[in-house]
């Protein structure tokens, strides 16, 4: 490995993945190779040109954790979707009544 020979690294073969210079840094993350596109690295290349991002990885990395986040929200939408409306009314309403007894009037 050359100059950096006394460098923590650990080769994970059946996930495809190497933690290196990272877990020093307390920063646990994963050095990947990946496939893009000639259109999808030059948009990417274009960023880093323009200053957007400092290098190549914040760029993909930003982009896969924003995707992250919206397929996230997505879930959640659609788990709200299967709440009936009426019924969760209801259920607030009825603690709201308990609650709105035992307040002091005004």
């Amino acid at each position: 490995m050359g100059e950096n020979s006394d460098r923590l690294r650990i080769v994970d073969k059946l996930n495809g993945m190497i933690y290196s210079h990272t877990i020093e840094a307390n920063m646990p993350k994963a050095k990947i190779a990946i496939t893009l596109s000639e259109e999808a690295l030059s948009r990417v290349d274009a960023l880093v040109k323009d200053g957007t991002f400092a290098n190549r990885s914040l760029a993909i990395e930003t982009a896969v954790e924003e995707k992250l986040s919206r397929l996230d929200r997505v879930v959640l939408a659609r788990e709200c979707l299967k709440l009936d409306p009426a019924f969760e009314k209801e259920l607030a309403e009825e603690g709201f009544a308990e609650d709105a007894a035992k307040w002091p009037g005004y």
